[in-house]
């Protein structure tokens, strides 16, 4: 599947009120937890892409029933910390490195042994990052050739309560070593360089589960066990940071993004946006589920460049192929330092997104841990997602302010996060078109 983005400076801008699918990171993880506590959760807006339902199948596969999405509602009748089941085959993860991640960590204590696999492009990701802390805590975890996909993990194995200070910025790696802590003798504590987002902590708090937050450090005391509770997943910010930069670089854009999760962990696009000079407001503030959320209306502006602070990096970092775009449209320099952690994406992040800003004739150099972007016109022609659904959709964006046509090469995985985003972003007036081979 490719997109074809009609460019041409005299088209309008992103209009209406729309609603993107529901937060990745909290439906992957309302089925976890909901399918290990005890008695029946419901969930609402659960975003039935392709890696969250990957999610749902190995539970399934693991013996839980959980019923089929129905427009966003899920029941899920758990199984209890220790009632999981051996699947008969190797749990197929596809694209979604957060669920082989926290399933990892969820995994190492259980009774049984289980092999988790994924796509071509899941193979390629690093997964020491979560099998170093897990074995210090006794776990057994093989992998490929330098730490890569397939997993297999021995069950059987007495865990221990460690603390572990990560050598990265990772949400995934510190909701795994949690998650191993549930099921770990004594005290897990994990301190992080860097804030990054808090879903686990938060619903494991829902869940029962007494959770302790200092600082930079996150403790829990294992065994621990989980009553089912209901979850209502808002927007995901990471889906609708697409359309905060399509209308902020688009002209005469006016649109309203309903019902958006804005954990003050994942809100670092709002406020790095807001410093280039969007025009973002606020309202109807208030919290689901344990979750801030919030409408969002953006409207055109004139974006100049910035030195992207930092510390904004870690909690924005799923949204940098958007504000790379973003970035490309603005006046004058952007410089990104600090994101060395999007060269381990779904793609190298920074490297194909330089490539393809590069083909539509934006001055974009990529440098070890970020981009240097000299803003201006954006050309048209081809560039190329490597299978990556967030570059897919960020180069859809820039066609609102491309002088001609974006042809963008490999889209299937859009579907991961965002099913039918080419038809809502039509809806509100980006000119795409869909094309199967």
């Amino acid at each position: 599947m490719k997109f074809i983005v009609q460019g041409g400076l005299e088209k309008s801008g992103l209009k209406g009120r729309i609603r993107v699918p529901g937060d990745k990171s909290i439906s992957h993880r309302s089925i976890m937890f909901a399918s290990l506590a005890e008695g029946t959760s419901h969930i609402t807006g659960f975003l039935e892409g392709e890696d969250s339902l990957n999610t749902l199948r190995a539970f399934q596969a693991m013996g839980v029933q959980v019923s089929e999405p129905i427009d966003g509602k899920v029941s899920i009748k758990g199984v209890g910390m220790n009632g999981l089941q051996a699947p008969n085959k190797p749990l197929d993860l596809g694209n979604s490195g957060t669920s082989m991640r926290l399933l990892t960590g969820l995994l190492a204590g259980q009774a049984f042994d289980v092999e988790l696999t994924g796509d071509e492009s899941l193979s390629k990701r690093p997964m020491k990052r979560v099998t170093n802390p897990l074995s210090e805590m006794g776990a057994k975890v093989d992998s490929a050739e330098g730490g890569k996909p397939p997993l297999k993990i021995q069950g059987n194995q007495k865990l221990t309560g460690i603390h572990y200070t990560m050598p990265m910025a990772s949400a995934q790696v510190k909701s795994c070593c949690l998650l191993a802590g549930l099921y770990a003798q004594g005290k897990t504590c994990v301190t992080e360089p860097a804030v990054t987002r808090d879903h686990t902590e938060r619903m494991l708090t829902a869940f029962g589960c007494d959770v302790e937050v200092k600082d930079s450090t996150v403790c829990l005391n294992g065994p621990a066990k989980l009553i089912a509770t209901d979850i209502d997943v808002p927007g995901d910010i990471s889906s609708a940071a697409f359309f905060m930069v399509g209308a902020s670089i688009a002209d005469d854009a006016d649109i309203t993004l309903e019902h958006v999760g804005i954990n003050p962990t994942r809100t670092g696009v709002i406020n790095i946006l807001k410093l280039m000079g969007a025009d973002i407001t606020t309202s109807n503030q208030q919290e689901v589920g344990g979750e801030p959320v919030t409408d969002i209306r953006i409207k055109s502006a004139r974006l100049k460049g910035i030195a992207i602070p930092e510390g904004l990096v870690p909690v924005a970092i799923d949204e940098f192929p958007a504000l790379f775009v973003a970035a490309a449209c603005a006046e004058g320099q952007t410089v990104v330092t600090g994101a060395e952690e999007l060269r381990v994406k779904e793609s190298d992040r920074i490297q194909v997104m330089a490539d393809g800003l590069q083909a539509l004739g934006v001055n974009a150099m990529a440098t070890d841990d970020g981009m240097i972007i000299q803003g201006g016109e954006i050309g048209s022609g081809t560039v190329h997602s490597h299978g990556d659904h967030r570059i897919a959709m960020a180069f859809a964006m820039a066609g609102l302010r491309s002088n001609g046509d974006i042809h963008i090469e490999d889209c299937d995985n859009v579907n991961t996060s965002f099913p039918d985003f080419a038809g809502l972003a039509a809806s509100c007036g980006l000119s795409i078109q869909v094309v199967n081979d």
